[in-house]
């Protein structure tokens, strides 16, 4: 298998993760190094995408984080999984859409081995759920290309501190309710970092 995976079980800080992708990005491009998808958590930090802007930041004293990749502002920390890949869509046709799909499918899967049915959405970007006919986002996903390489990634709440999201209008969307998979159902998810990488090497086809 061409492909790094890797978890790290102590938290990385945001900064270096985005450093080590960086290099990765450039190190794949010269065919120096393999593809990537890494699962890891990161300590408390609010993350800004390029289409951003500044009243999406509802309590001005927290520090956000300006990144390269798609989408608005989120929150990562502890509770929370995060997966970051470097992807190489040379080898998949250069199909962005298809790839964002695989991503989409492959979390959609591993939730349904936990007897949770989430969706996708084309309009609002991420992981959904339904519950007593209100979506709620569980997952959130942040894509950047740069010479056909693929890489951030997306981060799944498992028992994350939800309050936190009051100071941010997530995503961007306006009266979005953000859950976790503990409130959902409480059940051990210790797996799942596993589930990921099996269902990604299979959508991605790696």
């Amino acid at each position: 298998m061409n492909i790094d995976l890797k978890k790290s079980t102590n938290p990385i800080k945001y900064s270096l993760a985005m450093s080590y992708l960086e290099k990765r990005v450039k190190e794949l491009n010269k065919g120096i190094s393999k593809e990537l998808i890494w699962i890891l958590e990161h300590p408390s930090v609010f993350t800004a995408g390029v289409s951003y802007k500044k009243e999406e930041i509802l309590d001005k004293s927290i520090n956000v984080i300006e990144t390269s990749r798609g989408g608005k502002i989120t929150y990562h920390g502890p509770g929370q999984l995060v997966c970051y890949v470097v992807i190489d869509l040379k080898k998949r046709k250069k199909d962005i859409r298809k790839f964002i799909i695989n991503i989409e499918k492959s979390i959609i899967k591993s939730l349904e081995s936990y007897g949770i049915k989430t969706k996708s959405d084309r309009k609002n970007i991420g992981i959904w759920i339904n519950i007593n006919g209100k979506d709620k986002k569980i997952g959130a996903i942040g894509i950047k290309v740069k010479k056909w390489i693929a890489f951030h990634g997306f981060s799944i709440n498992i028992e994350n501190n939800l309050n936190i999201y009051d100071k941010i209008i997530p995503c961007g969307i306006k009266n979005c309710e953000v859950t976790n998979l503990q409130k959902i159902k409480k059940q051990s998810y210790k797996e799942l970092p596993n589930l990921l990488l099996k269902n990604l090497t299979k959508y991605l086809k790696i």
